[in-house]
């Protein structure tokens, strides 16, 4: 099937970006509540946008980021990691992913790919950060694959089971 990319209003979408999610992710449904607030708040954000990958008009991927801030959450939390290796200059002047996921039974046919390189390709930022667990998944191999460099190992969430890696790579994203 043809799988087609274009914006995604996510507030209005975000049940079925967050079932994707849930799928490609595992997580419960008091997970997806959280997480539903908390895309709900991203969305607000200056400068927020969402891509969606749709194929016989089901949604089946989606990626959402922002220009990243300081004050944001996330920022805070990364930010003693990077500085600690010199590296927390990363959260200035960048795009971040905020999450991106396919559903299962659409992965490893690119779409992974395409959302994240033409979300990056409207950003303004000169670099685009993002965080992914810290393990040697395809979903890093991709990151890899498309520029992105380790930049701190080992980060630890609040109330997240595994440790992450901040990642970040010069825009535009290298292609193959």
């Amino acid at each position: 099937m043809d799988v087609v990319i274009g914006p995604l209003d996510l507030s209005a979408h975000v049940d079925e970006a967050l079932a994707v999610q849930a799928l490609a992710f595992g997580l419960g449904p008091d997970e997806v509540a959280v997480r539903r607030q908390i895309v709900q708040r991203h969305m607000q954000y200056p400068g927020a946008r969402a891509l969606g990958a749709t194929s016989a008009g089901l949604l089946v991927g989606f990626v959402y980021g922002m220009p990243n801030s300081r004050t944001h959450w996330w920022s805070t939390v990364v930010e003693p990691y990077l500085r600690a290796r010199d590296n927390d200059f990363w959260l200035d002047d960048s795009f971040v992913i905020t999450e991106l996921h396919v559903h299962p039974g659409h992965q490893n046919r690119g779409i992974g790919r395409r959302l994240i390189t033409t979300i990056t390709d409207g950003a303004t930022e000169p670099r685009s950060i993002l965080s992914a667990i810290d393990t040697d998944s395809p979903a890093r191999g991709l990151y890899h694959s498309l520029g992105y460099v380790d930049l701190a190992r080992q980060v630890h969430f609040p109330s997240a089971p595994r440790p992450y890696a901040v990642m970040g790579a010069p825009l535009p994203l290298r292609r193959r």
